[in-house]
């Protein structure tokens, strides 16, 4: 089995401890299956780790899945992707600093990181947009929402 199937396994456990509303717990699937999907795709065409994208992605928005609040989540999801990552034995220690690294920064959108960091971000904003054309894009994510359209070849909506 591979280490994002694992992953996915032990994501969708505490999804399903954590979220008893049907709808909710849909949403969470779609979210973060969504952005993995994103971020293999991005991470490919930037020349970036798909495998270790994906399953950063899996596990960004998992501490607000699992206390019901975003507050914070993107930095106490990096500690909590850290602990599941080595609870389980599904990475090295350097790619559970750079998958936790990408958790930590991804809702900071206004700011530029490293580049894999830079993926998850743009996957998440990817699925925000992407997933709902008729919803209007938040100001933060505005601009890469744009540079997105752009970096796939897509007309550029002002």
């Amino acid at each position: 089995m591979s280490r994002l199937k694992d992953l996915r396994k032990v994501v969708g456990d505490k999804l399903r401890e954590s979220i008893t509303d049907a709808e909710k717990l849909e949403k969470a699937y779609a979210h973060l299956y969504g952005v993995s999907l994103a971020a293999t795709v991005i991470a490919e065409m930037r020349g970036e780790d798909s495998e270790l994208a994906s399953m950063a992605a899996m596990l960004h928005d998992i501490a607000a899945y699992v206390s019901g609040t975003y507050d914070d989540h993107a930095h106490r999801g990096a500690d909590l992707a850290r602990e599941i990552l080595l609870r389980n034995a599904l990475a090295t220690p350097k790619e559970i600093d750079q998958i936790c690294s990408a958790i930590y920064h991804h809702d900071d959108k206004l700011l530029k990181d490293e580049p894999f960091d830079e993926v998850l971000k743009d996957a998440d904003v990817m699925h925000h947009t992407f997933n709902n054309l008729a919803k209007p894009v938040k100001d933060k994510e505005l601009a890469r929402y744009r540079a997105l359209r752009q970096e796939f070849g897509l007309p550029v909506q002002e």
